[in-house]
């Protein structure tokens, strides 16, 4: 592993820029409308090294700092390609830290390189149709078989990445009476028979993010299945969460100033009453608002960032740091579609998408609603 300096990583921030640029900037437009973006991108990042950056060394990662990950996602967010950045965040910084962490050696050399390499892509599996923030009401089971293996059975609903995934770590229950303390997390390859995929469904926004629904039906699964320990899924959820939520704050704080910036551009340009309407003063004031909102953010954010790279970011820190990030954010991109008027309503202008883009961070990861409650109970208790 290396320390990071400034130069290095403006050097890979540009390396990203280069790839968006070439690879995603021509074709984004219409993946939206395919409403999926292709499954071959993946693989051409894998050889550019824009995959599971921080990935250990041992399976053929660059275990560079985690910072080289945040800047593919901030980077892609700036531009205001959310649906990408989060496939990739799925991939990247969740999957492959939950199997760098928790897998066995067997499972890490199963998984990790083909994955670096984009040959293998991830999605997580939590959620279903009768539970979302809930999650020790899932009723999805994998119960032994009598035989060392296990049985899946069950629905997933809302999944990241499920047409695209060779590998889905699903959340389970492998004893229905013991609540949370019942919950253990499988490698399920989507090859195997009983699996089956079913629509990719239709969202308001991020059209060309892959959101699925997966079907289990009596999965045969091995013992050497299990990802971290029987009975320790739901631990093991709360323990990668502050990575997850951290993530979501990168985009949404690369989103945002991504957006103040087609905004000013937007609004130096449109002339109205014979001048721009930079010049008016309700323009200039509302810029400042968003500029201050976004910058004040920021600092939270960097403090953020700087107390996970020391194993200090707790379960109620990285819950203030998303709902404060995805909040700036609606805020953000409400004010800047206004300064477009009537042509911020145009789907033609990249500002109506990052408005409807920005809407479901307050929902996934944890609604804004749960993270005000897991913050409370930091503070006052149940």
């Amino acid at each position: 592993m290396f320390d990071v300096t400034d130069s290095e990583l403006a050097d890979w921030r540009a390396t990203v820029r280069r790839f968006l640029a070439d690879e995603v900037t021509p074709h984004y437009n219409d993946w939206e409308r395919e409403a999926l973006v292709p499954r071959e991108l993946y693989r051409r990042m894998g050889t550019a090294g824009l995959l599971c950056a921080d990935a250990p060394a041992a399976f053929g990662g660059a275990e560079a700092p985690i910072a080289f990950s945040f800047a593919v996602a901030e980077e892609a967010a700036r531009l205001g390609y959310m649906a990408l950045v989060t496939n990739l965040m799925m991939h990247s910084d969740i999957v492959a830290p939950y199997i760098a962490h928790l897998g066995t050696e067997a499972q890490q050399q199963r998984y990790l390189p083909r994955m670096i390499s984009g040959d293998c892509f991830g999605a997580l599996a939590m959620t279903e149709p009768g539970t979302g923030s809930d999650l020790q009401a899932i009723r999805t089971h994998a119960l032994s078989d009598g035989e060392g293996g296990y049985r899946l059975n069950g629905a997933k609903t809302f999944i990241t990445n499920g047409q695209h995934a060779d590998v889905v770590i699903v959340a389970t229950k492998t004893d229905p009476k013991a609540g949370g303390k019942g919950m253990t997390l499988f490698l399920v390859d989507t090859d195997l028979p009983g699996f089956r995929r079913g629509r990719k469904l239709d969202k308001i926004g991020m059209h060309a993010a892959d959101t699925s629904e997966l079907f289990f039906d009596d999965v045969p699964l091995k013992a050497d299945a299990v990802l971290g320990r029987i009975g320790g899924g739901f631990g093991h959820l709360i323990d990668e969460l502050p990575r997850e939520r951290l993530m979501l704050a990168v985009a949404a704080v690369g989103h945002a100033e991504g957006a103040l910036q087609r905004t000013i551009d937007y609004v130096t340009q449109r002339k109205a009453f014979g001048q721009p309407i930079a010049r008016f003063q309700n323009t200039r004031f509302e810029l400042a608002k968003v500029k201050t909102d976004i910058e004040v953010t920021r600092a939270y954010y960097e403090k953020c960032c700087r107390l996970y790279t020391e194993g200090k970011l707790n379960v109620e820190a990285a819950a203030m740091i998303k709902l404060a990030t995805s909040e700036m954010e609606n805020r953000v991109m409400d004010a800047c579609l206004q300064l477009f008027g009537g042509y911020g309503y145009m789907s033609e202008y990249p500002i109506s998408r990052d408005w409807v883009d920005a809407r479901v961070q307050r929902i996934y990861g944890g609604t804004n609603e749960i993270m005000k409650e897991v913050i409370a109970r930091g503070l006052v208790g149940r």
